[in-house]
């Protein structure tokens, strides 16, 4: 292979990797170091809103560049996080955290998964049940005349060699 083509692979394989290494590279002054602590566990916190599966950290997005500096001037106000949350959670609703609190709309989806499976649970056991009282009866509605036959089917089978 020559090696004009091997620098141009080497090139375009180069140039594909720096797009995926493109990041968000934001520096912000913090005036304690718990506070730079509690910024990127916030942000780790927060969802984009516009990119949906995405932190505010990770996320490029303008709308996330932007809660990233309301994070930060807000806890350099002397804001706590659950205040923080609450400001967030009331701007853009349950949906801005990663792990929603437990209560109002939130409770359907942390109790349907135990809801379903007991469901599911009680649906079998009725089946089953159904199944076997089903059974039994069968075995208990057949007349005396059905009752003959079987016995003479069965009789005659006992004496076949």
């Amino acid at each position: 292979m020559p090696a004009r083509s091997r620098m141009m692979i080497l090139l375009l394989l180069g140039l594909a990797l720096a797009q995926r290494a493109a990041a968000v590279v934001e520096t912000y002054e913090f005036s304690e170091p718990t506070l730079e602590q509690r910024y990127y566990a916030l942000s780790q916190e927060l969802r984009c809103p516009k990119c949906q599966n995405q932190n505010i950290a990770d996320s490029d997005a303008p709308i996330a560049r932007d809660l990233r500096q309301l994070l930060h001037s807000q806890l350099e106000e002397g804001a706590s996080d659950d205040e923080i949350l609450e400001y967030m959670v009331a701007r853009y609703g349950e949906f801005v955290r990663y792990r929603p609190r437990f209560g109002g709309p939130s409770m359907v989806l942390w109790l349907a998964p135990g809801i379903l499976l007991l469901m599911g649970a009680c649906l079998a056991v009725l089946t089953i049940r159904s199944r076997s009282s089903a059974a039994q009866l069968q075995e208990q509605s057949i007349s005396a005349e059905e009752a003959q036959r079987v016995r003479a089917l069965l009789a005659q089978d006992e004496d076949k060699p």
